[in-house]
Formats: structure tokens, C-alpha cells, sequence
């Protein structure tokens, strides 16, 4: 059973920074992309930011340029570097990995809250 544990959210005033990290454990098959999503209170869930196994990226318009996902595939983890934060980035962010061999797998979630 693949399980994915994110840590790093936390309260930041507007323009500060924050670093997520999501380990992964468990039958994980390889190659698989990893990434962040966010959902905030009364929004679906949206894409934040994907990252395939040899590195390639992808990223939300409105976190480009801003933040910055990362993935260490010896110890199966994926990273999100989150700089000049705004209110409107204050979400539940959810960690997610897939293969082409499995149906996904998300982690519980860590609320990042952004004040003005």
C-alpha cells in the first residue's frame, strides 16, 4: 500500500516563503509523476504543479514564476518551494503520485495559510 505524508505548511504573512515535502512509501512503481495540488474552502481541487520522473515540469498559471517542485527519486519525495506567497495561495495543499500501472495515490493534505 503506497502511502504519501506530506509536512511543511504552516502560517506565513503575504510574501513570505514556504517549503512542502511529501515522502512516499510503500509498492511504488517506477517511472511515476509526482506533484502538488491545492484545494481551497468552497473550490475543487486544482492542479498546482506536476513533476515526471526524469524532471520534466509543469505548473499552474498562477503559481509560475513563484513556486518551484522538485523530486528526489532515491528516496521516492517530492518538494514544493513556495515563495512571495499570497493570500490567495492559502489552501489545503495535497501531495499526488501516478504510474501508469496504478490509479493514484494522494496524501491527508497540509493547510498552508497566507495573512494580508
Amino acid at each position: 500500500q503506497v502511502q504519501l505524508v506530506e509536512s511543511g505548511g504552516g502560517l506565513v504573512q503575504a510574501g513570505g516563503s514556504l517549503r512542502l515535502s511529501c515522502a512516499a512509501s510503500g509498492g511504488i512503481f517506477s517511472p511515476n509523476t509526482m506533484g502538488w495540488y491545492r484545494q481551497a474552502p468552497g473550490k475543487q481541487r486544482e492542479l498546482v504543479a506536476t513533476i515526471a520522473y526524469l524532471g520534466a515540469t509543469n505548473y499552474a498559471d498562477a503559481v509560475k514564476g513563484r513556486f518551484t517542485i522538485s523530486r528526489d527519486n532515491a528516496n521516492n519525495a517530492v518538494y514544493l518551494q513556495m515563495n512571495s506567497l499570497k493570500p490567495e495561495d492559502t489552501a489545503v495543499y495535497f501531495c499526488a503520485l501516478k504510474s501508469s500501472w496504478d490509479s493514484g495515490y494522494w496524501g491527508q493534505g497540509t493547510q498552508v495559510t497566507v495573512s494580508s
